[in-house]
């Protein structure tokens, strides 16, 4: 499985295939399931009745909105990227749900033709400033298989979760409420691979903190079963601010999530003096090192990992191979995370604990 899975070609072949058998599956469900509503809506039909069919042919999705262009291509040599973000992964799950999406939308009934009256229904081409989301699927000849503008969602009471939606066909104004398994996603987020890197909480060891401000210090614990992390060296004369405080500092790596991502040469991470950094150890042999630099209000780090075990390092082969060259924006509150002073943990000399000892808020 694993070496089938290793070639970019073989991948999406499977994944598309995959898609095929869950599309026609899903077509055959979604009319039988709009069996309550014909008797008022007509007769269901699905509006790309051939996509079903050639959804092995797509090799680029444009999603279009009032915020941008969305271009989601596959790459023989990488798989599904995204070409906005310099090639990089693309969710597969995004891809997926999309396709089965656009080849399973169902026509319930005809709504409005009038052109004044789309924009009620955010059906107004992006094209031209509206709230519309246009999708476009195309074969690798740039040839367009699929494109819908989709607008305002609606329940239709469907027994299996889909959605109404107001669509229309580009280039005409007559619009549909139609059935879809999921409402579109335009967001740039919702597209971007997200799975860098799932370390529980319950793997940690320890962890070396070099931060921007202070002394390195280390958190650790000596079995799983510990409650919580100590501080290595405690300062003489001074006590931690609660017997907690350093458990944030140590799952830092814990439920590692982003918002944006860049290629890593776009920053310089090689500067100590701006450039904190934490090193967390797993009691499995997993270790995961992050960089972060703090540019303006925003946070931005870079991953690396290694093993000593052969399970670690085969951990750490997949980690690498999502984080390698690239520099991950982070949530605040995880970029803070990553940066606290050892001062941060402990009571303020000679009085109570300060407010800011607190852990961020997950």
């Amino acid at each position: 499985m694993s070496s089938m899975f290793a070639d970019p070609r073989r991948r999406n072949l499977a994944i598309l295939a995959g898609i095929a058998v869950v599309t026609i599956a899903a077509a055959v469900l979604g009319v039988f399931h709009q069996a309550s509503f014909s008797e008022r809506r007509g007769h269901p039909e699905l509006l790309f009745p051939d996509l079903v069919s050639r959804v092995r042919q797509i090799a680029h999705i444009r999603i279009q909105s009032k915020d941008g262009i969305i271009d989601v291509v596959f790459k023989p040599e990488k798989t599904w990227v995204v070409t906005n973000k310099d090639d990089y992964p693309a969710s597969h799950e995004q891809v997926r749900a999309t396709v089965i999406a656009l080849a399973t939308l169902t026509a319930l009934e005809k709504k409005t033709a009038r052109a004044d009256w789309l924009p009620y229904v955010d059906l107004v081409s992006p094209a031209h400033g509206g709230d519309g989301k246009e999708i476009t699927v195309l074969d690798d000849k740039g040839d367009v298989m699929a494109s819908i503008i989709t607008g305002k969602s609606v329940d239709i009471g469907d027994p299996e979760g889909a959605v109404g939606l107001f669509v229309r066909r580009p280039g005409e104004t007559q619009s549909w409420l139609a059935r879809s398994i999921v409402e579109p996603k335009a967001d740039l987020g919702d597209w971007l691979e997200k799975d860098v890197m799932s370390i529980d909480r319950a793997r940690i060891s320890e962890a070396d903190v070099d931060p921007l401000s202070g002394p390195s210090y280390v958190v650790r614990r000596d079995k799983p079963s510990d409650a919580d992390f100590k501080l290595n060296e405690i300062p003489k004369g001074r006590e931690l601010s609660y017997d907690a405080a350093p458990d944030a500092v140590a799952a830092a790596v814990v439920d590692f999530s982003f918002d944006d991502v860049k290629p890593a040469r776009d920053f310089d991470f090689s500067d100590s003096a701006h450039t904190a950094r934490v090193v967390t150890k797993t009691f499995d042999g997993l270790t995961v090192t992050v960089n972060v630099i703090q540019q303006g209000q925003d946070y931005w780090a870079t991953v690396s990992a290694e093993g000593s075990t052969p399970d670690a390092r085969n951990e750490a082969r997949q980690i690498d191979g999502h984080a390698s060259g690239w520099a991950y924006k982070l949530p605040a509150y995880k970029g803070q995370q990553f940066m606290v002073p050892v001062e941060s943990l402990l009571k303020p000399k000679g009085g109570a604990p300060a407010p800011a000892s607190q852990p961020p808020a997950q």
